[in-house]
């Protein structure tokens, strides 16, 4: 389309969206992902153009409109988790595809390490916590080691350690998306060799069935956490139109929100380990819904959902 029917077409739209005649978190939340589309498609086919500065502007001040404190504090909070976060999510696909890629090929270098590799599970896991699986799968107990803590300090200590790593992956970010994609290959290969361990002792179905009813949501957030520093780096690394600085002061907000917004699902994967996975030997059904139910979840909120909101708005 040239960019002068493409501006033609949208540009009443555009000036009604300037004057912000509304209040409604839900309608801005709409308006704005209205304009990142029209934004995506300007910086495709006019990268250089007034058009797309024009749009890269109104986004900016949509977004500033979203995130401004309003009298309704309670709908903001709901609003953010509700329309904010799922449209950052479809924003930032490309980033959350990376980070999903870069972990998954990192945990089978994982696998393949632990399987050629005798000495490889103790140089990653340690010699003291496989000496103690070993000696818990001797007395029929592979996975004792989540019963050894109390459940209260348990999830705490564990809500601490995995909001602390999700805080240092987005950080790390700032150094040109290296310190993302190497945490992402830190923890991609010791979940790798971690799983691959208890295969290799006969317990890979039981391992699945008790790990992942945290580890869902544990490693789904990892992976989010890793996203949110691909799109720190994004900024610096690609400013499009914005200066350098704009961009990264752009990105630094986005991926923030993106970081802190699941702190919620790292807390209940705690919750999970700390209180749950402890019942090793709970009715099948009950793993099963669980673990299946934290996926569905993700998969819904992070990909299906946000994509429905776009769909929405561009039907509007």
């Amino acid at each position: 389309m040239r960019e002068a029917l493409f501006v033609k077409q949208n540009s009443g739209k555009w000036k009604s969206y300037e004057k912000l005649q509304t209040n409604n978190p839900d309608e801005i939340a709409e308006r704005f992902i209205d304009i990142t589309n029209d934004l995506a498609y300007a910086k495709t086919f006019y990268p250089k153009s007034k058009t797309t500065a024009y749009l890269n502007g109104l986004a900016s001040i949509l977004h500033q409109s979203i995130y401004k404190n309003k009298k309704e504090d309670a709908n903001r909070f709901i609003a953010f988790w509700k329309y904010e976060l799922p449209v950052l999510f479809y924003t930032y696909r490309r980033q959350l595809l990376y980070s999903f890629i870069f972990f998954v090929l990192s945990a089978a270098i994982g696998v393949l390490s632990a399987k050629y590799d005798d000495a490889f599970v103790r140089l990653i896991m340690g010699d003291s916590y496989v000496n103690m699986t070993n000696e818990n799968i001797a007395k029929g107990d592979p996975f004792g080691v989540y019963k050894q803590q109390g459940p209260v300090m348990m999830f705490i200590q564990i809500a601490a350690n995995n909001i602390y790593v999700s805080l240092l992956m987005f950080t790390s970010g700032i150094f040109v998306c290296i310190g993302p994609v190497f945490m992402l290959l830190r923890n991609g290969i010791m979940l790798g060799s971690f799983q691959y361990y208890f295969f290799s002792k006969g317990l890979g179905a039981a391992s699945v069935l008790v790990i992942w009813i945290h580890g869902t949501l544990e490693i789904a957030s990892i992976i989010i956490a890793g996203a949110a520093g691909l799109v720190l780096g994004h900024g610096l690394l690609f400013p499009k139109t914005y200066t350098r600085l704009q961009a990264f002061r752009n990105s630094a907000k986005d991926g923030t929100k993106i970081a802190l917004g699941i702190v919620p699902i790292f807390i209940v994967a705690a919750f999970f380990e700390g209180f749950v996975t402890r019942y090793t030997n709970m009715p099948l059904w009950l793993s099963i819904s669980i673990l299946g139910g934290s996926l569905l979840f993700i998969v819904w909120y992070v990909v299906i959902y946000p994509s429905q909101l776009n769909k929405r708005n561009q039907n509007n």
